[in-house]
């Protein structure tokens, strides 16, 4: 059983969308996106800065259209689950059936744009920690006023909040924790301070007509499955002031019986976090069409 998984906000570099626009129809699909939006994505996927790139009403939309563009490259495919990290999900909704691609980039951009305005009322981020005792290491953001925003599996967890603490973070490592990297995102996503962003995607979310979902929706809530559109998209709302719980997702790729999995473009984050928490099975990153013929054969291997 083969699972097709969605990246989040950071995986994006400068120029990562280039290649792709050399695909049939795939520049077209793009510019009519980015109508529907008004957002350049040609722009921001081809000649964009780093910092440009970085703007959360940019990045989000930017990796849902990369996501949605490298999948269709790939033609008929049939994953046994999907799911995506963070803004990955909304992608991974798009995969299963419950939005169409448009009505999934009209989301996307609604969610971009609300958490970017909610990050701009303080200066918040996030931080990774790499290693450690899960345990220790969340009673210790707690006690500098952090919170865990990801829990990842494979010795990694996101903290966020303010500045201020993740510095006192940084000079107060938790017991075992390796290293504490500053990550390229522009708030504290996942946490109280993206309450502000709930409301506007609340009305956004009440003019969708999501279906149920074709195949398995794993949730990052608690990584379990869910059946009807309807929860998917209460969930997609939910989740940007909520921990994604990315270790119980690929807790239950395991309980399914995964025994393969693609991340879609700009892939490798979610690659790597699984050839640690799931040994034993095949993983694959799209990051350029060359590497679509190595996907379609793992496709044609691991579904029934």
């Amino acid at each position: 059983m083969l699972v097709l998984v969605a990246p989040g906000q950071g995986a994006q570099t400068p120029g990562f969308l280039t290649p792709w626009l050399d695909l049939p129809g795939a520049e077209d699909r793009l510019r009519s996106w980015s109508a529907a939006i008004d957002l350049d994505l040609v722009h921001y996927g081809t000649n964009a800065d780093a910092d440009e790139i970085r703007d959360t009403a940019v990045a989000q939309p930017l990796l849902v259209a990369a996501g949605l563009l490298s999948a269709a490259a790939l033609e008929t495919v049939n994953p046994g689950a999907v799911a995506g990290h963070s803004v990955g999900e909304i992608t991974a909704a798009a995969f299963a059936g419950v939005l169409d691609d448009e009505a999934a980039m009209r989301l996307v951009r609604t969610r971009g744009l609300a958490m970017a305005e909610a990050a701009a009322v303080t200066e918040t981020g996030m931080s990774a920690l790499l290693g450690g005792d899960p345990e220790v290491s969340v009673a210790h953001l707690e006690k500098l006023g952090l919170t865990p925003a990801n829990v990842n599996g494979a010795g990694q967890i996101v903290a966020a909040g303010t500045m201020e603490q993740l510095a006192a973070l940084a000079e107060d490592k938790p017991e075992g924790v390796r290293k504490v990297i500053p990550l390229k995102v522009a708030g504290a996503f996942h946490t109280h301070h993206m309450a502000p962003a709930v409301k506007a995607l609340e009305a956004a979310a009440g003019e969708l007509v999501p279906a149920d979902p074709k195949v398995a929706y794993v949730s990052n809530k608690d990584g379990q499955t869910v059946a009807t559109g309807a929860e998917v998209v209460s969930r997609l709302v939910g989740q940007v002031a909520n921990p994604v719980r990315w270790d119980l997702c690929m807790e239950t790729f395991k309980a399914l019986g995964v025994t393969a999995l693609v991340e879609v473009c700009p892939g490798g984050t979610l690659t790597g976090l699984a050839k640690r928490a799931l040994p034993g099975v095949q993983t694959l990153a799209l990051k350029t069409p060359d590497d679509l013929d190595a996907a379609r054969a793992l496709f044609a291997e691991h579904t029934a």
